[in-house]
């Protein structure tokens, strides 16, 4: 079983990877929002497009209320997300490969 806990570990740790990557790709897209940018730009354009496809699905499960604030809360709960899943699904995942590669 060595093979497959090595395996568990390594994908887990490429997820956690992806999953900060993906945190500072969300962080660049809420700076964006703040500020006038041109929304020709390739990398607004890139923010946009790699943040929409998480950020639409969640804001359509929130309440209308909570957007007459004029503050959106998605990218937070994009944030809370993700480091749930790092702390708690990809710990589990290395802990789980580890007793494989114990166990074989």
């Amino acid at each position: 079983m060595y093979p497959l806990g090595s395996l568990l570990v390594s994908v887990a740790k490429v997820l956690s990877i992806l999953l900060t990557i993906y945190q500072y790709i969300v962080l660049g897209a809420v700076i964006v929002s703040w500020v006038n940018a041109d929304p020709h730009n390739p990398i607004v354009r890139f923010l946009r497009q790699s943040t929409e496809p998480i950020f639409r699905p969640i804001r359509n499960l929130m309440p209308r209320a909570m957007f007459r604030t004029g503050i959106d809360f998605t990218p937070l709960i994009v944030f809370l997300l993700i480091v749930l899943m790092q702390n708690f699904v990809i710990s589990l995942m290395i802990y789980y490969g580890q007793k494989l590669m114990v166990a074989g």
